[in-house]
């Protein structure tokens, strides 16, 4: 590959934006997402290191851009910008009020960068797309809710907040040391070490009523995040078949994702499931209730007891 070829410009300025996206980057990383040899990443850096870009490396970490050294403006793509607007309106709804502003406040620094045909095209689709939600993924009372999580999780400092859990009728204080956030089946879910239970717990942002930010450091030493998902996975389950009558499926084929569904496959006019569900979770049963009429258990054997005495339980009360 020749200097001046254009693909290896593009990639030099590529390498370049990364480094000011994060304090140290490692070759590997580059090699990765270029996909290109490790030698072809150590000749664009030494390029970039040329043509006067401070930048410092030490064997085995990785390397680092002088602080303070910016770009001048960037120039976006016709696709980039139109991926704003689709970022944009995800975050308005799945993020609370200071997220969403915060983001808002960054998106006219971006937009004041857009070529004018961009900005154009940018105004004409902002108002051709919506991003709607029939969740409420935080309390309106807290309208800072992930920047108080997410500057506990960054300062390792503790976080306090009134939680009312599923089973509970009114919320009970709680000191946690947020490790993380995900976002699942349209709910954050913060995992944290909860000083109450004295043990690791998920906590679904839309029962969180009030949150509290402390200067108090961690007391334990915790994992990262991923290490606690994946004991989730690790959890126990059971193996689910179903028969179901195939118009019927059709109308289940989104909430299917929030009990473990795993695959599918046509049986003339039924269709077999298969699901992945935790052998301790209490609501299969109760769902598959709303169909059970056009559907059979194949197995397992304890499902259908459980949807028998679901179901008697519900007769005596008739």
């Amino acid at each position: 590959m020749t200097d001046d070829n254009p693909k290896r410009f593009d990639r030099i300025v590529a390498i370049l934006i990364q480094l000011q996206s994060k304090k140290i980057i490692k070759a590997q990383e580059l090699a990765d997402r270029f996909q290109v040899s490790l030698r072809t990443i150590y000749r664009d850096v030494k390029t970039l290191e040329s043509s006067g870009v401070p930048i410092a490396s030490e064997a085995g970490v990785g390397y680092s851009i002088q602080e303070g050294y910016r770009l001048p403006p960037i120039m976006f793509t016709r696709e980039e910008a139109t991926s704003f607007i689709a970022a944009e309106k995800l975050m308005q709804q799945f993020t609370d009020k200071s997220m969403s502003a915060h983001f808002q406040a960054a998106m006219f620094k971006i937009k004041s960068v857009l070529r004018w045909s961009e900005k154009e095209m940018y105004d004409s689709l902002d108002k051709s797309m919506m991003v709607l939600s029939s969740h409420t993924i935080f309390k309106d009372s807290i309208s800072n809710a992930l920047e108080i999580l997410m500057s506990g999780i960054a300062n390792k400092q503790q976080v306090k907040m009134m939680y009312q859990s599923f089973e509970s009728d009114w919320a009970t204080e709680r000191v946690i040391e947020p490790i993380g956030m995900f976002h699942e089946n349209n709910y954050w879910y913060v995992v944290a070490y909860c000083q109450l239970r004295k043990d690791y717990r998920r906590f679904r942002s839309d029962r969180i009523n009030a949150l509290f930010p402390s200067n108090t450091p961690f007391a334990v030493q915790h994992q990262r995040l991923d290490y606690y998902l994946k004991e989730k996975e690790g959890q126990e389950k059971n193996i689910i078949r179903i028969l179901m009558d195939k118009n019927t499926a059709k109308y289940i084929r989104t909430s299917r994702h929030n009990y473990g569904f795993v695959s599918e496959e046509d049986r003339g006019d039924k269709v077999e499931m298969v699901f992945m569900n935790c052998a301790e979770d209490k609501y299969f049963s109760r769902w598959y209730v709303m169909f059970g009429d056009y559907a059979e258990i194949l197995e397992p054997e304890s499902l259908k007891e459980s949807v028998r005495e679901l179901l008697n339980n519900i007769k005596a009360r008739l």
